[in-house]
């Protein structure tokens, strides 16, 4: 059989072996490339770029002449090539579950396991709170998805299927990447489930022969040292005859960092500026809360209740919605550090009190926000994580159960379904 096409990209990368392994078990032959190597981005030619504008790896040029970017696509691509390979269920309910764990594996998995290695690398600014919840983010996927896995072979069915190939590699990635022996000791059933997998006879080529090396620690940020210029001793000057200024030559510039607009253009005005002035003054109110004691005569509830400006300004109620992926207390913490930390944007529209309920293994997340204006959204929606929340209006002017849970959640003293409070922060 000729090759149905050629697989760009660099073998060790999960995405490629995720389109590689469902060409092999669809018994399809793709010509790749044994020595393809990432440096210098010497691969990304004109020709390349212009047969795949947006320079992504793998991408599939096909003997037929079709060309496809994306993993997910190139892997269907193949699959439809080969249906009597029955990598996708013939039962529609099934062939749907499939497609859930295909999406789950990218969502959950790759993004998560991406950001954290990139925030390590010092790709993205590199931030405590933020790279701790992103792992508990990830480690509460993969605790339960140990449980769906406690007593199946195969995520879907009895045969494996592209979504086991999808979600395996996503998980050899995060084996690889930022879940470490100790985290992995903790979810039995996912690591036995991609031993399975990537040690499938057919498969194992495709994961260096059922050999790939899962790390043992943690990868940890290490900040760049700041090397001071040795101070270069004055010469003196000598005249010399003046140069014709020459025109610097355009700097080269990849394509992907080009800017997509020439010309800047003047920010929007946030919609919240354009609320009418407010009597209540959010800062002096921190402050409050910050000197003062919580409740009884004198404390920051008080202020506030004297100065709340009930147009301007609404009490809202966050729950965190996946309670059953919360396991270690400071875990659950840091998760709210991580969300505050995405509240930046929005500091001058907002206060906090977050808390974790309960005990390890057995906690929740709730809390109180106080906001501008009538609605939730316009604030918290700079959190890219602010939909993993619940967010319910409270009336603590006229509702007792309102105000009682205002009053405790703010003074670090609420108790929920039995849980007291073990831990919480403050946006301020």
């Amino acid at each position: 059989m000729a090759p149905i096409g050629k697989l760009h990209g660099f073998a060790g990368n999960s995405r490629f072996r995720r389109a590689l392994a469902v060409a092999t078990l669809a018994g399809l032959e793709v010509e790749t490339d044994p020595n393809f190597t990432m440096k210098d981005g010497a691969w990304k030619t004109a020709e390349f770029l212009e047969k795949f504008p947006f320079g992504y790896l793998p991408a599939f040029e096909g003997a037929d002449g079709l060309n496809l970017q994306e993993s997910g696509a190139i892997a269907d691509y193949f699959v439809s090539l080969a249906p009597n390979a029955n990598l996708v269920p013939t039962d529609a309910k099934e062939a749907a579950e499939a497609k859930q764990w295909q999406y789950f594996a990218d969502q959950e998995l790759f993004v998560k396991n991406g950001v954290a290695l990139q925030l390590i690398a010092g790709r993205l600014p590199y931030n405590k709170p933020v790279f701790e919840a992103v792992v508990a983010g990830l480690v509460g996927r993969l605790e339960t998805l140990n449980k769906v896995l406690a007593d199946r072979t195969f995520i879907v069915g009895h045969r494996l299927s592209i979504a086991d190939i999808f979600l395996a590699t996503a998980l050899a990635s995060c084996f690889t990447g930022i879940i470490d022996a100790e985290i992995r000791a903790t979810v039995p059933n996912v690591v036995r489930y991609v031993e399975t997998v990537i040690k499938n006879p057919k498969l194992a080529p495709v994961f260096d022969n059922g050999n790939t090396q899962f790390i043992e620690k943690q990868p940890v940020f290490v900040a760049p040292k700041k090397e001071k210029a040795p101070k270069a001793e004055k010469a003196p000057k000598a005249e010399q005859p003046k140069k014709e200024k020459k025109e610097k030559a355009p700097k080269e510039v990849d394509p992907e960092d080009e800017p997509v607009f020439a010309v800047e253009e003047p920010k929007p005005k946030n919609p919240l500026d354009l609320l009418p002035k407010s009597t209540f003054n959010l800062e002096d109110f921190k402050r409050a809360y910050s000197n003062l004691d919580t409740k009884g005569a004198g404390g920051s509830l008080e202020y506030f209740y004297n100065n709340m400006d009930w147009e301007g300004y609404s009490v809202w109620r966050c729950t965190y919605k996946y309670p059953t992926e919360l396991t270690q207390v400071f875990m659950s913490a840091n998760l709210i550090g991580g969300l505050f930390a995405r509240f930046e944007a929005s500091r001058k529209y907002l206060f906090g009190s977050m808390l974790v309920l309960g005990k390890n293994n057995d906690s929740a997340i709730d809390g109180v926000l106080i906001l501008r204006g009538q609605d939730a959204l316009p604030v918290v929606s700079v959190a890219p994580d602010f939909e993993s929340y619940e967010f319910t209006p409270l009336d603590v002017r006229n509702n007792e159960e309102h105000k009682s849970f205002f009053a405790d959640a703010m003074a670090w003293e609420l108790t929920l379904d039995g849980r007291e409070t073990a831990d919480g922060k403050n946006f301020k």
